[in-house]
């Protein structure tokens, strides 16, 4: 399976053999052993390297899956080993990990103080593809367009209300109500193409026919995005819990708008087919427990 891996990094066997400490000799009968036991040719060799075909590409992914997955069981072995609880692995977009899910890490660590957790936050169309290949035992996300939505199962926490924010002292932060296409004059610095709050404020603007912004800065991160808009006229556009969360009053201003904006709800998603360890369960669950309080207060 590393060897996989390393071809499709590599498209050389030789490179590919060195990553591994093995020789080429002993990587290529490796390769050739299985492919004779499938009945596939899995790679296509040519004089520049080699290249997977259909065939290797299926390999390869359910390679790496699996990879993953001893990655995770060794990781929580050696945990359990050392005394702790475990190992969980969880993907989030931004509000969530800055509200919910931080709140259901600390109640959750107040019975497993051993429980090892890790966060990784990015758009919706990376978490995906990256809990199906095993690196998140859950994300709290969306399922974009393009993924078979059979392989998931989703739990609706809620819609993200979205803001634009500039820094105290800009020239928009004294208005009432900022027209948009005052708004667009500016540079902003945004999610990159694609990103479910990117393509939000696009249609905002092709909705009420105002031109994009001249410039724009493409960044998934919001800190970034804060260092611009605080050393400058830049404007950002990021979730309410984040804004409430990081733009302080006396560095940043909320700007008002005439309609209220979100983007369409996130939630829990799992693999159906996936078994959680019991940590990923527990923090999981008490992830239920405050989305459950959350609509009771509503």
């Amino acid at each position: 399976m590393q060897l996989f891996l390393a071809l499709e990094e590599h498209r050389n066997l030789h490179r590919a053999a060195a990553s591994l400490a093995i020789s080429q000799p002993a990587a290529s009968k490796l390769l050739g052993d299985l492919e004779s036991q499938l009945g596939v040719t899995l790679f296509e060799r040519h004089s520049r390297g080699v290249t997977p075909n259909w065939y290797g590409e299926i390999v390869i992914r359910h390679a790496r899956s699996i990879l993953s997955e001893l990655h995770h069981a060794g990781k929580e072995l050696n945990a359990l080993r050392a005394g702790n609880a475990g190992v969980v692995s969880v993907g989030t977009v931004m509000a969530p990990a800055v509200t919910i899910l931080a709140s259901a890490i600390q109640r959750v660590h107040r019975e497993l103080p051993g429980l090892k957790v890790s966060v990784d936050v990015d758009v919706s169309k990376s978490l995906i593809p990256r809990l199906m290949e095993g690196e998140f035992d859950f994300a709290i996300t969306r399922i974009p367009e393009g993924f078979p939505a059979e392989q998931f199962v989703f739990e609706e926490i809620g819609e993200e209300e979205i803001c634009f924010v500039c820094r105290a002292g800009h020239p928009l932060a004294g208005l009432a109500i900022p027209d948009l296409a005052d708004i667009a004059a500016y540079s902003w610095s945004l999610q990159p193409s694609g990103a479910l709050m990117r393509q939000r404020v696009d249609h905002l603007l092709l909705q009420h026919g105002v031109l994009p912004p001249g410039q724009i800065i493409d960044t998934p991160d919001i800190l970034v995005s804060l260092a611009l808009v605080a050393k400058s006229d830049t404007l950002t556009v990021t979730s309410r819990q984040v804004a409430d969360l990081l733009c302080a009053p006396q560095h940043f201003r909320l700007l008002p708008f005439s309609e209220s904006l979100s983007v369409q709800p996130y939630g829990l998603v799992s693999l159906r087919k996936q078994r959680l360890s019991p940590g990923a369960g527990a923090l999981m669950s008490t992830l239920r427990e405050l989305i459950a309080h959350q609509r009771r207060m509503t």
